[in-house]
């Protein structure tokens, strides 16, 4: 499909045609930053802030909600245990294309054998709809390093980008497509949009300098050669292992699972909830050895997580740069700085 245009004076009119098939969720503001929520009346979608800077939370937490029940019991009985995989047909509007490079990185984490057949459930029941950023909004965000300013090339189903009155319309699903074509609003993209769209990429190319000392295609290599590094004893002595970096991370998809009885013992629920490898207990196994006691051994384990462990095994990047673990964590430890510093201390050892 080529590129249409969705007048800004007919966007409500957009999000009410989405509310006809979906539960729709969108960035709304709460207190000084932003949330995605969920979009049910007239006056929710007056509260919907497509010009957002950037949410607390990753929309994820649709896809992979911080508790989840797996399955069901009853009567004591394993053979009457019951799967539980529930997936609401849900828009994700306005996501931001780091924020779908992070999606995408989990679809090929947890959509790979063996298959998460919860995760995968609610992703296929997902329309995606990205939303164009400007540039950095912090001194923490890397996205240009990362090659996140656009969005990836598949796994998403609209992409809007602002033009001021107007948005540009892009496809990037037959589902997109035909959204985009039937719901009535909008209409073909004249030679003056095109020209638009390209010289907001220009801007916003121009506005989003590299902030790494090397391409990250060496990063990989620059971690592996840091591992026995004094960096990390040095970064860890502030860390509080509070698991904040880890929770609002777009590629972060460690969970726990635990089985809660009922107060007659025969019924009850397995869940699984988000954990974090920052925690102290999370490496620990039977009979007590934990295999990452030391607060150092876990932040590198995290920086090895995003910079090298992640992408060797999805083949997608496991940080998308977007610095919310930088820019909410209380003892200001900050990924991008990690990451320059070991491309310092490369180029020390080489000398």
């Amino acid at each position: 499909m080529l590129p249409r245009i969705l007048k800004k004076d007919a966007f409500d009119d957009f999000v009410k045609f989405l509310l006809t098939s979906y539960r729709v969720v969108a960035p709304v503001v709460k207190g000084p930053q932003f949330v995605f929520a969920q979009i049910e009346s007239d006056s929710d979608i007056e509260s919907i802030r497509m010009d957002y800077d950037q949410s607390i939370l990753p929309p994820k937490k649709y896809l992979m909600p911080q508790f989840e029940n797996l399955l069901s019991f009853h009567d004591g009985k394993p053979a009457d245990a019951r799967a539980d995989i529930e997936a609401q047909p849900t828009a994700m509007l306005g996501v931001h294309p780091y924020d779908l490079w992070g999606i995408a990185t989990t679809d090929a984490a947890l959509c790979q054998n063996p298959l998460d057949p919860y995760y995968l459930a609610k992703r296929n029941a997902a329309l995606l709809i990205g939303m164009n950023i400007a540039g950095y909004i912090n001194e923490h965000q890397f996205m240009g390093d990362m090659n996140t300013l656009e969005p990836p090339s598949e796994g998403f189903d609209l992409f809007l980008t602002d033009l001021g009155d107007r948005y540009y319309v892009e496809a990037g699903s037959d589902a997109g497509a035909k959204l985009a074509q039937t719901h009535g609003v909008c209409s073909e993209a004249a030679p003056a949009d095109h020209k638009a769209k390209q010289d907001y990429e220009a801007a916003k190319i121009a506005a989003c300098e590299k902030r790494l000392p090397y391409d990250t295609k060496y990063l990989p290599d620059l971690l592996d050669q840091s591992y026995d590094s004094l960096l990390w004893e040095a970064v860890a002595q502030r860390c509080f292992s509070c698991g904040s970096c880890t929770n609002i991370c777009p590629t972060c998809y460690c969970f726990d699972v635990s089985d809660k009885l009922d107060l007659n013992l025969t019924s009850g629920v397995r869940q699984r909830k988000w954990d974090s490898c920052q925690l102290g207990e999370f490496a620990e196994v039977a009979g007590g050895e934990n295999f990452r006691e030391n607060r150092a051994s876990r932040l590198r384990h995290r920086m090895f997580r995003k910079g090298k462990f992640i992408l060797e095994r999805t083949g997608r990047t496991g940080c998308v740069g977007c610095g919310r673990c930088s820019l909410q964590c209380i003892a200001n430890i900050s990924i991008l700085e990690a990451f320059q510093q070991i491309a310092d201390q490369a180029v020390e050892v080489d000398a």
